[in-house]
């Protein structure tokens, strides 16, 4: 996991993607609020002012980034397409069915989910407060494990309420694989005789 980043990594952006895209099935003011998030905002026009001279600075040492392999991340969809079928739901024009048919269709895609994050992962809380809770992030918070939103202003200590606790793996049982294995082929396609 790349902890340097105030990006999530992607073990943490898999379970923030499930959650959102489940609450917006279910939950039209969550999709409204996403849907917000997602339209380009009109920039204000600001006047044009001549930029200082640029004052030189010690470079500062470079950032060496870790290159994932992606074997691990495919070998995650493919563990999910056969106990969730999430590509196959995923790939389905959704705008010819009927509400309940996808409720019905995402219960089976959630249960699936659900399993492969049991047997294949341990998830536990990066808070342990409620949600809702009252909390103080003292000076020298991990910055990782807390994201500050709304009115950030100011310097540590920050006090504000917990709207989420956050999600932190803290093992990971993939299966091992073989030389051969292509962890490209997500599902093989199947053919019946």
């Amino acid at each position: 996991m790349n902890t340097s980043s105030s990006h999530p990594s992607f073990w943490r952006r898999v379970p923030l993607a499930f959650g959102a895209f489940f609450s917006t099935l279910s939950d039209a003011a969550y999709a409204a609020r996403v849907e917000k998030l997602s339209l380009p905002e009109a920039a204000p026009v600001a006047p044009v002012v001549p930029a200082p001279a640029p004052v030189p600075t010690p470079a500062a040492a470079p950032v060496i980034l870790k290159e994932a392999t992606p074997d691990a991340a495919l070998q995650l969809l493919a563990l999910l397409q056969r106990e969730a079928r999430l590509i196959d739901f995923t790939q389905e024009n959704l705008g010819s069915h009927a509400d309940a048919d996808i409720g019905a269709a995402a219960r089976v895609v959630h249960e699936g989910c659900a399993k492969v994050m049991r047997e294949y992962f341990t998830i536990d809380a990066v808070r342990q407060e409620a949600e809702g809770s009252r909390i103080v992030l003292q000076e020298g918070f991990d910055s990782a494990q807390v994201r500050l939103t709304g009115n950030v202003v100011g310097s540590a200590p920050f006090t504000g309420t917990l709207s989420h606790r956050g999600w932190r793996a803290s093992s990971v049982r993939l299966p091992k694989l073989s030389e051969q294995h292509d962890a490209a082929i997500l599902a093989p396609a199947e053919v019946e005789l």
